[in-house]
């Protein structure tokens, strides 16, 4: 069986990725703040979700929806739709409503 060997001459580099941000800011994590938990009512689906009683926290929740037959909860987060102008035109933005 043949053996194929490649060598790379030392003073070329080989292509290195972009360095990511140390500080990168996590998607998502504000929202996962502000969610709220329900229980699927029963006879919900994901298909057609019916919200049943509020949970105080997502710990709550998940033990209660493990506790029913179903299993399921919902995560709720509030948006309101505002427009901000940028350059002269409007632009459609979703801003996070708080508690």
């Amino acid at each position: 069986m043949a053996t194929a060997t490649v060598s790379v001459p030392r003073n070329e580099q080989l292509p290195t990725p972009a360095t990511e941000p140390k500080h990168r800011r996590r998607r998502g994590h504000e929202e996962d703040q502000q969610a709220r938990y329900f229980l699927a009512k029963d006879g919900s689906s994901p298909d057609k979700p019916e919200l049943g009683a509020e949970a105080a926290n997502e710990g709550e929740a998940l033990i209660k929806a493990f506790q029913t037959k179903s299993g399921l909860l919902y995560a709720v987060v509030v948006y309101k739709a505002e427009a901000e102008i940028q350059g002269g035109s409007p632009t459609l933005v979703k801003r996070l409503v708080r508690k």
